[in-house]
């Protein structure tokens, strides 16, 4: 019973070594929480998190489905570092959907040169921050949950509702004066993602930082953002899936004893954990086989760009559905 990856693929050659890394203190980090600051190093120094950004930019152009099974990758040892590598995608297109040409060339250069992770704070559920406008820019008090990864963020998408409660979002470095990071998140297996709260004391942003405005449509290109969040999350639960399988079987077959009625000597050995595994097993492979689909589908609607008509990204939005719906069943098993 084994998940392999893509030897064919250098990138997801490279996230398989990585997963090996991640997994020697996995647990223990989880229990701990905080910053997974040596991972998030060895992440950055492999080249991944510019990966997908267009070669335009300096970067490799990695499709989506490669990007998403990385993220399946990491989420068999360490569903936190999965989900901050996933969820770093989804600020750095909001610049590929809604950023100007300057914004573009000036965001993804720098990432695809720095190999920035990125991460947002900008739930758009939560009407927390409230912006004033002044010369040049604007100031923004308040806070934002559910932030993730901006406790190891190199730069963060942030949001804020204007005087005319219209929502509002711009990129700053993390750093940056005026951003307190609450490290506050608690999540049982993603107590590393840093998803907690983000407060804004007093924040100074200029206008070109400032993405789109909101009298600016929104397209359906650009909504492909909420497919990109299902699509990170629906490969966190396969990935998460395929470890939790391979680590059972691997208990079962070195520490699990037979129920004492079972007429066999091995635990191994009872036709009726063999069935268990093999209904596991297959149900896991339906999973990733969905969860494939539901990327070659975005790779085909993101390909259109701008042109994305409703249609086309309706049939993304479906496929992903579907595989999300599949991935997400509380599947019961025991494997002790």
């Amino acid at each position: 019973m084994s998940f392999k990856f893509d030897g064919g693929d250098p990138l997801l050659a490279k996230a398989a070594a990585l997963a090996k890394a991640f997994q020697q203190d996995a647990v223990e980090r989880d229990k701990q929480g905080g910053r997974p600051l040596e991972q998030i190093r060895l992440l950055k120094e492999s080249g991944l998190p510019a990966a997908q950004i267009a070669k335009t930019y300096g970067g490799q152009g990695a499709s989506w489905v490669t990007i998403l099974r990385i993220v399946r990758e990491f989420a068999k040892t360490d569903g936190s570092l999965a989900h901050l590598f996933g969820y770093h995608h989804l600020p750095l297109n909001l610049i590929v959907f809604r950023g100007s040409n300057a914004q573009k060339d000036r965001w993804l250069s720098g990432s695809a040169a720095g190999n920035w992770m990125w991460s947002n704070s900008g739930n758009a559920m939560s009407k927390t921050s409230t912006g004033e406008k002044t010369r040049g820019g604007w100031t923004i008090n308040g806070s934002r949950p559910f932030s993730s990864g901006s406790h190891i963020a190199d730069y963060i998408q942030i949001s804020w509702e204007n005087s005319a409660g219209e929502r509002q979002t711009a990129a700053v470095p993390a750093d940056r004066q005026g951003i307190e990071i609450a490290d506050d998140w608690d999540g049982i297996g993603q107590r590393q993602t840093g998803s907690g709260t983000v407060h804004f004391r007093d924040l100074q942003i200029d206008d070109d930082e400032v993405i789109s405005a909101p009298s600016v449509p929104l397209t359906p290109y650009a909504s492909l953002i909420s497919l990109l969040q299902q699509s990170v999350l629906l490969n966190v639960f396969v990935g998460s899936a395929q470890g939790i399988l391979e680590e059972g079987r691997d208990y079962t077959v070195s520490s699990s004893r037979p129920w004492i009625y079972s007429g066999v000597e091995r635990h191994i050995d009872d036709p009726w954990i063999k069935r268990q595994y093999g209904e596991l097993y297959i149900r896991t492979l339906a999973a990733a086989e969905l969860a494939d689909k539901a990327a070659q589908s975005l790779d085909v609607a993101y390909a259109h760009g701008p042109s994305l008509s409703h249609a086309d990204r309706g049939a993304a939005a479906i496929d992903i559905a579907t595989a999300n719906l599949y991935a997400g069943e509380g599947w019961p098993c025991s494997f002790k």
